[in-house]
């Protein structure tokens, strides 16, 4: 394990990878660029003010402050290729390439993917165009924009006129890009599965579950989360029958 290590992102899982990091006896010191208040001069833990949208200056900041391995949690940045170009400067880095990021940053990309393979997936049509999106047939709709900075800018709209309407936003509007993704809507229970791989061997994390709703009782727009819980007593239940 390096002893300096760079975590880029602002949110609650940076918060928690810098955390978790500190805790190592192998880790002398963590960055956390830009970091939030709860990473500021917190014991090993400090932030960065780098500019993480230029990759030249995270890299020449990496190697400026001898960091030993670079973790991305932000996914602009995994889509912008940022993993891509620490690499080839020789940072070690922990994250997704570009290409590999899209599963990740792009709907309809990541859609074809899961058609592509067989793998079970809600229907779905992308769309350039406003009028033919509001013509979907799906009897429930979830609305999505195409992109890494609308990923999480998800409508799920009871009725055609609410749908239109989310398309009006991304498409007239460019709110979030110039391509939306309908799907139909599948009811039931989402949970999180997810997995670290070095490309040979593969190591699963418990399930969690995401609130992804902004009010109580699962109601109110999506966001792109409010909160989580581990281990989900439904995974559980399973597993005991």
């Amino acid at each position: 394990m390096a002893d300096r290590v760079l975590v880029i992102g602002s949110g609650g899982r940076e918060h928690a990878l810098a955390w978790k990091l500190a805790q190592s006896p192998h880790v002398k010191q963590v960055f956390v660029a830009p970091g939030n208040a709860g990473t500021a001069d917190n014991g090993k833990i400090s932030n960065s003010a780098v500019l993480v949208s230029n990759h030249t200056i995270v890299t020449q900041f990496c190697k400026d402050h001898n960091i030993g391995l670079v973790l991305v949690g932000q996914e602009a940045l995994l889509a912008a290729g940022i993993v891509d170009d620490l690499r080839a400067a020789g940072v070690r880095c922990f994250g997704p390439s570009a290409k590999a990021a899209q599963l990740a940053s792009n709907t309809s990309f990541a859609k074809a993917f899961l058609d592509r393979h067989g793998i079970p997936t809600a229907r779905w049509k992308a769309f350039t165009n406003p009028q033919e999106a509001c013509r979907t047939d799906f009897p429930a709709r979830v609305v999505r924009a195409r992109g890494p900075a609308a990923r999480k800018e998800v409508t799920i709209a009871a009725s055609k006129e609410e749908a239109c309407r989310a398309v009006q936003e991304i498409m007239q509007d460019r709110m979030f890009g110039e391509m939306v993704v309908i799907e139909e809507l599948l009811q039931g229970e989402e949970l999180s599965c997810l997995c670290f791989t070095d490309g040979v061997t593969v190591a699963s994390m418990p399930p969690a579950q995401a609130h992804k709703r902004l009010l109580d009782g699962d109601q109110g727009p999506n966001t792109g989360g409010m909160g989580a819980y581990c281990p989900v007593p439904q995974v559980l239940l399973l597993l005991s029958l």
